[in-house]
C-alpha cells in the first residue's frame, strides 16, 4: 500500500468459513458412525465410497407403510382363541367391532331362555340328619312354601323308623314364569338307632340307583328327547349343635357320600348357640373335615376362572351354614319377617346377623343351582359311567346288574341287559 501498489484485500476469518462450508458442501461424503442394523456389509461399504445408494427408509415411514399392508392384506388375530376350536378354525372368527351392521347374534340367549322357560327344569335335593333337627321346616323356609313330606302329607304322625327309609315329594314351583320341578328326598330314621352301622348304604344305594337309571336311558337305541333327570343334585347334611367335634356317624357318611354326590353341611338349629361357641364349632369342623380328607361343595378343583374362585372361597370360609329355620311370619318394625319368636326377642331367620341362612339360601338357589346342577352331570355321575362301562367292557357286551358295595346285586329286569 506504501508504493501504492493495488493488492487484494486479504480475506477475513468469517469468509474462510463460508468458503469451507461451501466446498464441504459441494464435495459432501456421508459417513455413516452408526449403520443401520437392516443394511448388510456391503451396503455400508458402498457408502463408504461414494456410491449412489437410495437413502435409508425412516422409522415412521417403515411404519406406515407396514400399516398399509396391513390394511390391503387384512387377517383379523384372535386375542383369546376359543378353546373348543382349533387353530385352522379360528382364522376366520370376526370380532363385534368388525362387523358392518348388526347381525342378532345376542338373541340366542333370548331364544335359550324362552325354550328353558316352556320346557322347565328339574332340581333334586336331599336332606340327611337326624329326627327334630328341623329338615322338614329348613327346606319350607328355603322355597317359601309347603313342599316338605310332612308339610304336604295330611295326617302326618311322625314316628321313629326302625331302619332308613327314603321318600320323595316333587312339586313344581313357578315363579315369574319360571318352572322348576323341585324334587325333596327324605331320609327318615337315619342316625336315630343304638346301633347306627352301615346306616348309610340305603342312600349310597338310591344315589347310585339314580345314576343307573339315567345311564340306561342314555344307552336306548330310541332315547328320548329329554332324559328325565331324577339324579341328587344336592345333599344337605344336618349336623346337632353339640359345640363339639364331629361324630364319627358324621365324618363316616360325608366321607363315603362326598365322592358320589355334592354335600353343603349345616349346622341345624344354630340359634341355641351363642356366636362364641358357633364360631368356635365352625373352625372344629373344618378342621374334622380337612383332617378326614372329607369333600364338600363347592371343591377347589372345580373352580374354572379367579372370579369364581373368589366367589367359592368366601363361601368355604362360612361352612358350615349355621342355619335357623321356620314357617311363620311375625312383624317386625311394621315388616312381616320369617323368624322365631322367643320370650326375649324374634330369630330373624333372613338376617345375616342372627343366623347363615341367607348364605345358604344365596348358594342352593341364587348363586350356583346350575352349577350343583353341572357338576352332578359332569363330574359324579360321569365318573360313575365310566365305572360302570368299564365294568361292562370286562365282562363283556351287556351291563351287569347294578354292584353295591357289600356285594350284593340289585334286582333288576331283563333291561338292565343292553
Amino acid at each position: 500500500q506504501e508504493q501504492g501498489l493495488d493488492l487484494e484485500p486479504p480475506v477475513r476469518m468469517e469468509e474462510e468459513k463460508e468458503v469451507m462450508e461451501e466446498i464441504e458442501v459441494e464435495e459432501r461424503v456421508v459417513e455413516i458412525e452408526h449403520p443401520l442394523p437392516c443394511l448388510s456389509e456391503s451396503d455400508t461399504q458402498a457408502q463408504e465410497q461414494g456410491l449412489d445408494l437410495e437413502p435409508p427408509v425412516r422409522m415412521e415411514e417403515e411404519m406406515e407403510v407396514m400399516e398399509e399392508r396391513e390394511v390391503e392384506e387384512r387377517v383379523v388375530e384372535i386375542e383369546h382363541p376359543l378353546p373348543c376350536l382349533s387353530e385352522s378354525d379360528t382364522q376366520g372368527i370376526i370380532k363385534g367391532r368388525d362387523l358392518f351392521g348388526y347381525v342378532g347374534i345376542e338373541a340366542v340367549l333370548d331364544q335359550m331362555r324362552r325354550k328353558t322357560m316352556k320346557a322347565g327344569f328339574e332340581f333334586n335335593i336331599m336332606v340327611v340328619g337326624q329326627s327334630g333337627l328341623g329338615k322338614s321346616t329348613l327346606v319350607n323356609t328355603l322355597f317359601k312354601s309347603k313342599v316338605s313330606r310332612k308339610s304336604c302329607t295330611p295326617n302326618y304322625e311322625e314316628k321313629i323308623s326302625k331302619t332308613v327309609h327314603l321318600q320323595s315329594v316333587s312339586h313344581v314351583i313357578e315363579e315369574k314364569g319360571v318352572k322348576m320341578k323341585l324334587t325333596v328326598i327324605d331320609t327318615p330314621g337315619f342316625g336315630d338307632q343304638i346301633n347306627n352301622e352301615n346306616c348309610w348304604e340305603p342312600i349310597v344305594k338310591y344315589v347310585n340307583e339314580q345314576y343307573e337309571k339315567y345311564l340306561k336311558e342314555e344307552l336306548h337305541v330310541n332315547r328320548k328327547r329329554r332324559i328325565p333327570d331324577t339324579r341328587i343334585h344336592c345333599c344337605v347334611y344336618f349336623l346337632p349343635a353339640t359345640g363339639h367335634w364331629l361324630r364319627p356317624i358324621d365324618v363316616e357318611f360325608m366321607r363315603r357320600l362326598g365322592k358320589i354326590v355334592s354335600i353343603v353341611p349345616v349346622i341345624a338349629k344354630a340359634d341355641t348357640l351363642t356366636l362364641e361357641e358357633r364360631l368356635e364349632f365352625k373352625q372344629r369342623i373344618r378342621q374334622d373335615l380337612q383332617a378326614n380328607g372329607i369333600r364338600v361343595y363347592p371343591q377347589k378343583e372345580y373352580d374354572e376362572d379367579a372370579e369364581d374362585r373368589i366367589l367359592n372361597d368366601k363361601i368355604r370360609e362360612n361352612i358350615p351354614f349355621a342355619v335357623v329355620g321356620t314357617d311363620k311370619e311375625h312383624q317386625v318394625n311394621g315388616n312381616k319377617v320369617l323368624g322365631r319368636k322367643t320370650k326375649w326377642g324374634i330369630i330373624e331367620v333372613e338376617n345375616v346377623a342372627h343366623c347363615e341362612f341367607a348364605h345358604l339360601r344365596d348358594l342352593l338357589i341364587r348363586s350356583h343351582l346350575q352349577d350343583l346342577k353341572d357338576v352332578t352331570h359332569n363330574i359324579h355321575y360321569e365318573a360313575y359311567r365310566v365305572k360302570r362301562l368299564n365294568e361292562s367292557n370286562a365282562n363283556g357286551l351287556a351291563l351287569s346288574p347294578l354292584t353295591l358295595e357289600n356285594g350284593t346285586l340289585e334286582k333288576s329286569d331283563a333291561e338292565s341287559h343292553l
